[in-house]
């Protein structure tokens, strides 16, 4: 009977020490994987970051005027002129499709204290 007394914390401290020393390498892997992770991030960033200069840098007006310019006979394009663009606030959207109704309405609120 003593020696079960002896045996059974034995065990199960070898068991918990396992599971302890199991979980520490899941978590060392977790953390590792995390900082992959964010260093992929990082790098994502950076090359979005170039691509949109580049981005900026090909879609200068003057250098889409100079493009038309050379490809007008190939293409017929028009050349680029400052009324072609406009600002957002001058563009239509087209209006928001709310769908049929059928009459019936029902309205929900919350109520203020």
């Amino acid at each position: 009977m003593r020696l079960l007394l002896y045996v059974l914390p034995g065990l199960a401290i070898v068991a918990l020490a396992f599971w302890a020393y199991s979980e520490n390498y899941e978590t060392q892997k977790s953390l590792s994987r995390v900082r992959d992770l964010q260093r992929q991030i990082g790098i994502e960033h950076e090359t979005l970051a170039i691509l949109r200069a580049e981005w900026a840098y090909l879609s200068r007006p003057e250098r889409l005027r100079d493009l038309a310019d050379l490809n007008f006979t190939a293409l017929g394009l028009m050349p680029l002129l400052p009324y072609h663009f406009a600002g957002v606030d001058q563009i239509g959207y087209p209006p928001e499709d709310l769908g049929p109704l059928n009459g019936t309405i029902t309205l929900m609120s919350e109520t203020l204290p």
